[in-house]
């Protein structure tokens, strides 16, 4: 077998969406000829920890766990934070905070932190993995990021040893929807671009999630990028189908920062409850994940914070139990800039759970896209509250005469070890063969 050296700053017991990726592929690799090593961070700051995930790690797997130290607990004291608490990523602000102090935070984050926080981590991995690498050679590595001084680690064993590199992209990078809110100078803003710019000129193929993403980044740097989306795992659906409730149950999986809280849903939802006393006796809503403090403002504003369930965090395959026993699933998206290329891993979680899909987002976009080929739901625009509240009563009429049936679109493309098998071919294509000898 072939090795590949897979540079990821979340692995288990790391929870949440950032693990999800490149855990699953690690599980599928073997069987498409490559034997994985990670090397990833002995202590890292992760945003949750879930234990369930230690099976899906393959036996007998080379796991190399390196120290990093990262500016958190400092960052937690000006903050006025505990040592305990989680740092949450993309914005999101469980609980009120200081402005002045956090816009200060933010300002040292985007002007100081380059490319972010794990900044201090590349040149001692670098050494670390130069040594490693005389005794333990791999035909391939691989960086996923964000965070994306896991790129720059990659970068620079390129740079010395020139080993094929592939670069994954599960987010972009100068591109992603929060950087305009990272206060950046103007020297700040060229060295976010310039070391994205050496990633992407100097990786030998380049990985990315999203069609308009990978459009997005060939305006950057034009060459070519491979479309590699997230997905499910069968194996995660093996367990009988449970037991679908009862309510009018809407959904949401994951972490909801401030951008992706439709303040238009809410109120829908509100006026169809003021005007349908049957509508207003079933709706619930459910919200599994850390969620922006914007979201319960906006919920009790229009009152329905008295048919809300919130739960932090749940262990990822109760989640999938979770989502599979809903009768609608909401996947809302960011309404920033590159909102057509956002396309949430939960996505392909929903999918394969086949209950119904309501997307708040556009109808334009990749994630439309693939709801609509999967025939796996609906998807309304940004502020379109007619459609929206037509569509909601569509699917409560559904829900009513109990034909709110389950969804039975093809998403055999969405494979974890399908999409797996992709990824090697491109590890393959970017390695050169060994010549058969007589």
């Amino acid at each position: 077998m072939k090795r590949a050296l897979i540079i990821t700053y979340y692995w288990p017991p790391s929870g949440g969406a950032g693990v999800q990726r490149w855990l699953k592929f690690v599980k599928y690799l073997r069987e498409y000829g490559w034997e994985p090593v990670v090397f990833t961070p002995e202590n890292p700051e992760f945003p949750e920890s879930d234990s369930s995930l230690f099976k899906d790690i393959p036996e007998n797997l080379d796991v190399i766990k390196f120290p990093i130290w990262e500016p958190y607990n400092a960052y937690k004291r000006f903050l006025g934070q505990k040592k305990e608490d989680k740092i949450q990523a993309g914005f999101l602000s469980v609980k009120k905070k200081n402005p002045l102090a956090e816009n200060l935070s933010v300002w040292i984050r985007g002007n100081l932190f380059i490319p972010d926080a794990r900044k201090f981590w590349i040149k001692p991995s670098v050494r670390f993995l130069l040594n490693y690498l005389k005794d333990h050679p791999v035909d391939a590595i691989v960086s996923t990021g964000p965070p994306h001084s896991m790129h720059l680690i990659a970068l620079g064993l390129k740079n010395r040893l020139n080993i094929p590199w592939l670069a994954d992209f599960r987010d972009p990078w100068t591109g992603i929807d929060f950087y305009h809110q990272l206060k950046l100078t103007r020297w700040a803003d060229k060295k976010h671009h310039r070391l994205e710019r050496s990633v992407l000129s100097r990786a030998d193929r380049i990985s990315i999630v999203s069609w308009n993403w990978a459009k997005d980044f060939n305006e950057l740097f034009a060459r070519d990028y491979e479309v590699i989306t997230n997905g499910f795992d069968p194996d995660d659906f093996a367990i009988g189908k449970p037991e679908i409730s009862s309510a009018f149950e809407l959904t949401h999986i994951g972490s909801l920062n401030r951008d992706r809280n439709p303040d238009f849903l809410w109120e829908v939802l509100a006026e169809l409850c003021n005007e349908n006393k049957d509508f207003n006796h079933d709706l619930r809503l459910r919200f599994i994940g850390k969620c922006d403090i914007a979201l319960f403002e906006s919920l009790e504003k229009h009152q329905l914070l008295a048919r809300t369930e919130r739960i932090d965090y749940m262990p990822h395959e109760e989640v999938l139990k979770a989502s599979a026993s809903s009768q609608v699933l909401m996947l809302l998206l960011n309404n920033t800039p590159n909102v057509l290329g956002i396309v949430p891993g939960k996505l392909f979680e929903y999918l394969a759970t086949r209950r119904p899909v309501l997307c708040i987002g556009t109808t334009e976009g990749d994630s439309a896209r693939i709801i609509r080929e999967s025939r796996a739901g609906i998807t309304c625009d940004f502020g379109d509250k007619a459609v929206l509240k037509e569509q909601l009563l569509n699917l409560y009429s559904k829900y009513s005469q109990g034909l709110l049936q389950d969804q039975e679109g093809n998403i055999d493309a969405f494979s974890r070890k399908r999409l797996t098998g992709r990824i090697a071919s491109l590890l393959d294509e970017i390695t050169p063969r060994e010549e058969l000898k007589d």
